[in-house]
């Protein structure tokens, strides 16, 4: 008989500890950082509720690039707008320390300071190829750092519930809509 336990050297529960306190601890910098150099105000962008103008071009960036295949070329512009909208409607509906705990991964990604280390992204995101933004997500998805990974799903879920929540996302997947009542 083979044997089916699963070795897994280095996660332990003051492992995952360290890790847990080292993300809170990073997120904090960063939001503190994000803060004082002006780059998170609290105020959203025109038209949002919660986006602020510093994360939109992080996010501008991002949905192409995850919504790549499901989407027609000449349809991209208005998906990443559309899609925009429905990401602040679901943020604007988080609880307050879910909401907190998104904008400090979003200033994160934001500051120049942390962008390039965490993704490899050295310049603004506007500048930021779809190649680059494929990496970042590579390296976040396969990341032995567990803060990373969880970034990795965190947006991905936000972006896909986000985009195929939206009626304009149904056909693709097949989906014929809600039925009427």
């Amino acid at each position: 008989m083979s044997e089916t336990t699963l070795d897994a050297p280095g996660l332990s529960r003051r492992n995952l500890l360290k890790v847990g306190l080292f993300g809170s601890a990073f997120l904090a910098t960063a939001g503190v950082a994000a803060s004082l150099t002006g780059c998170s105000a609290s105020v959203p962008a025109g038209g949002f509720a919660v986006l602020r103008e510093s994360d939109l071009p992080f996010l501008r960036a991002l949905v192409p690039v995850m919504l790549e295949g499901a989407v027609p070329s000449e349809k991209v512009p208005q998906t990443i707008e559309g899609t925009l909208e429905s990401l602040d409607y679901a943020l604007h509906r988080l609880s307050p320390e879910m909401l907190k705990l998104t904008l400090q991964l979003f200033d994160a990604l934001a500051l120049p300071l942390t962008r390039g280390p965490l993704t490899g992204i050295w310049g603004s995101w506007e500048k930021a190829g779809a190649q680059d933004v494929r990496e970042f997500l590579a390296r976040w998805e396969h990341s032995s750092i567990g803060l990373l990974k969880m970034g990795h799903a965190s947006l991905l879920q936000l972006v896909m519930m986000a985009w195929y929540g939206r009626p304009e996302s149904w056909a693709h997947c097949g989906y014929p809509g809600p039925p009427t009542v």
